[in-house]
């Protein structure tokens, strides 16, 4: 939703509010009492839900991942000069959106993902403003990388179907469509955002 109807909103809303508020008389009639609802209750609730989904769209954008300094270096590994680098080869070859290249490959990270994800969301605000915040290097997921963030691009595309390293073993696309063995193994595509590394890589710059 644009944040100009946002703003009219809850500009509106703090009109009517502020009627209500200085001409309380006007309740006594049956459209003075609807006018309060709406002012008190609809357009708030309005705002506020609008407001949420333009902070969610928001939270989902690369942009905002990275406006935390710790995530800085991760921002940087998207640009290495080296395809090994998974994150670095999907985002620069566009296999992923580059105004959402987070999200895509965390889907379920923090907010948006379960309860438990939820709470360790609340741990990172913690941490942010209260805490001791971690060397780049020193952050790990919660749990191993799902291959569902894999497949649910690559699953049926020709590439990963067909790869000649993929079928050197006969069993190795059923143990990872099972989730049996991870995408990001040891032998597979292990290098992923590597921070530690960055002051040896070279930088890949996008054309203008």
């Amino acid at each position: 939703m644009p944040a100009s109807i946002l703003i009219l909103f809850v500009a509106v809303s703090g009109f009517l509010a502020v009627v209500v508020g200085f001409r309380a008389h006007v309740t006594r009639s049956r459209e003075g009492k609807i006018l309060a609802f709406v002012a008190l209750l609809i357009l708030p609730a309005m705002a506020v839900w609008a407001g949420f989904n333009e902070q969610m769209d928001r939270a989902q954008s690369t942009t905002f991942c990275l406006s935390c300094h710790v995530m800085a270096d991760y921002g940087r590994s998207l640009t290495v000069d080296d395809r090994s680098y998974i994150p670095a080869s999907h985002f620069q070859n566009n296999r992923i959106p580059r105004d959402r290249a987070c999200y895509t490959c965390h889907t379920t990270y923090t907010m948006f993902g379960g309860v438990t994800a939820k709470m360790h969301g609340v741990r990172h605000l913690y941490v942010q403003y209260l805490g001791t915040i971690p060397k780049p290097e020193d952050i790990k997921l919660y749990e191993p990388y799902n291959n569902r963030e894999c497949l649910h691009c690559h699953l049926g595309a020709r590439s990963f179907e067909e790869g000649s390293a993929h079928h050197k073993d006969p069993e190795l696309l059923a143990r990872v469509k099972a989730g049996r063995q991870s995408c990001i193994s040891s032998g597979c595509h292990d290098t992923v955002h590597d921070v530690a590394s960055l002051k040896d890589a070279t930088f890949w710059k996008e054309a203008q």
